[in-house]
């Protein structure tokens, strides 16, 4: 019998009109005239050329790219390894040794801040761009993790097991052929990674310096005293670099992405049908 009720509907719509109407907002009040966000003044791009010329703001910008651009490769390296070496030992605490390698994903952003702030005060790192890198890094390592390894469980060993009976070593194996497989997994984490320490505010507010300003750090600050339409033009732009990011992100996960065991069947179907005769 056919649901003819509308509240699956009306639910949809409800959470999307929640999630997606404030930023509509923000998007729609970063082209006002007026100086009250609240109040519609007219179309302009007045903010947009206000914020193009704030050095500060593009200051905050500059060290948030270097920022997210450091996380992201530290990230990748870190994530990468992690993920092959797991798939080449054998322990009986592994599966809780990858379970402690997602916490950083887990676990509030406030108490992880607060955890980097008590750990670099008790070594007596200086609080600055190290500091920051160093956090970012950490809880950007998982979404490389988790990426290479799927990628790592659904490569076609054979290619691998076929090298090494050619006399390739471990090393070369790697490098040679496990990872320009890797690539697009590895990608597509950095993407992710540096979307996510672009956008962060929590814990960098916990391990920045007072010499040391990011893009968010600096949003949040002037959002104390009122939202401008200046930062409306700048929220807009990051929103749109991030969905951009993420993009990306998604198109490198598929490309290279090894066929499902459907889609073999399929190929050997076509590989194994008769050739028609041709015509004498």
């Amino acid at each position: 019998m056919k649901n003819r009720t509308k509240l699956p509907n009306i639910y949809i719509g409800v959470v999307t009109a929640v999630l997606y109407l404030p930023i509509v907002l923000v998007i729609i009040y970063s082209f006002n005239e007026s100086k009250i966000s609240s109040v519609w003044g007219g179309f302009s791009l007045k903010w947009y050329e206000t914020l193009f010329r704030d050095a500060a703001m593009f200051e905050a910008l500059g060290n948030s790219i270097v920022l997210a651009l450091c996380a992201s490769l530290g990230a990748a390296v870190i994530g990468t390894f992690g993920a092959y070496g797991f798939t080449k030992v054998q322990l009986r605490t592994k599966s809780a040794v990858e379970y402690v390698s997602m916490l950083p994903i887990m676990i509030p952003e406030i108490i992880l801040g607060m955890v980097f702030m008590t750990f670099f005060a008790l070594i007596g790192l200086p609080f600055g761009m190290t500091t920051l890198i160093l956090a970012h890094t950490a809880f950007c390592v998982p979404y490389v993790y988790m990426l290479v390894k799927a990628r790592l469980v659904g490569m076609d060993k054979s290619l691998a097991e076929a090298a090494r009976d050619l006399g390739a070593g471990e090393v070369r194996v790697f490098f040679d052929i496990t990872l320009p497989l890797l690539v697009p997994a590895i990608l597509s984490g950095m993407l992710l990674s540096f979307a996510m320490s672009l956008d962060d505010v929590i814990i960098s507010i916990f391990v920045t310096g007072v010499n040391v300003n990011t893009l968010p750090i600096k949003v949040y600050t002037q959002i104390k005293t009122g939202v401008t339409p200046e930062i409306n033009a700048l929220c807009t732009l990051m929103l749109g670099a991030t969905i951009i990011l993420v993009v990306l992100s998604n198109v490198l996960g598929k490309v290279g992405k090894p066929r499902t065991g459907k889609q073999h069947k399929e190929t050997a179907e076509r590989s194994a049908a008769p050739v028609p005769a041709q015509p004498q």
